[in-house]
C-alpha cells in the first residue's frame, strides 16, 4: 500500500500540466494531491475513484463517499462551491442521521490548501467536464482569502 501510494503520489496526470501552465500552478496541483493523499484518500480513493456503490445509501440513509475522478459529479461544481464544502463539510439533506456526511477540515486546513486540494482535483477530470467546471467557476469562484 505504501508503494502504491507513492508511486500515485509522485505523478501528476499528463493533462494537469496544460501548454503554458506556470510554475506556480504546477506546484500548487502537487501540494494539493499531497494534501488530498494525507487527508482525502482513505474516503475518497487514492485516484479519486470513490467508494464501491457510491450511488447506494447505506443503511443511515447516507450515500458514501463519491469519486473526485471522471466518473463522479464533482467536476459539476464551481470553485466556490468546492471549497466551502471542503471548509465547512457537507450533510446530504436526506441522511437520517444529522451528522455531518463529509467532515469539516476549516480548522485543518488554511485556505490556500483547500484551494490547491481543488486544483488537484482537476487534474482528474476530461478536458470537458475542466471547461464546463471553468465556466461554473466564474459565477463563483474561490473566495479572496485563497490568495
Amino acid at each position: 500500500m505504501i508503494v502504491a501510494t507513492a508511486a500515485v503520489m509522485s505523478t501528476v496526470p499528463v493533462h494537469a500540466i496544460a501548454a503554458g501552465a506556470d510554475k506556480a500552478d504546477v506546484q500548487q496541483v502537487q501540494h494539493g494531491r499531497r494534501i488530498y493523499q494525507q487527508y482525502c484518500a482513505a474516503c475518497h480513493g487514492i485516484k479519486g475513484e470513490g467508494k464501491p456503490g457510491w450511488q447506494q445509501r447505506d443503511e443511515l440513509g447516507e450515500l458514501p463517499p463519491p469519486p473526485h475522478d471522471a466518473t463522479g459529479h464533482t467536476w459539476k461544481h464551481a470553485d466556490g462551491m468546492l471549497y466551502k464544502t471542503i471548509r465547512d463539510g457537507w450533510r446530504d439533506p436526506f441522511n437520517k442521521t444529522k451528522r455531518l456526511t463529509m467532515p469539516a477540515f476549516a480548522g485543518v486546513l488554511a485556505p490556500g490548501e483547500i484551494r490547491d486540494v481543488v486544483k488537484y482535483l482537476k487534474t482528474l477530470w476530461t478536458p470537458e467536464q475542466r471547461r464546463i467546471q471553468r465556466e461554473e467557476s466564474q459565477k463563483k469562484p474561490f473566495p479572496p482569502e485563497t490568495g
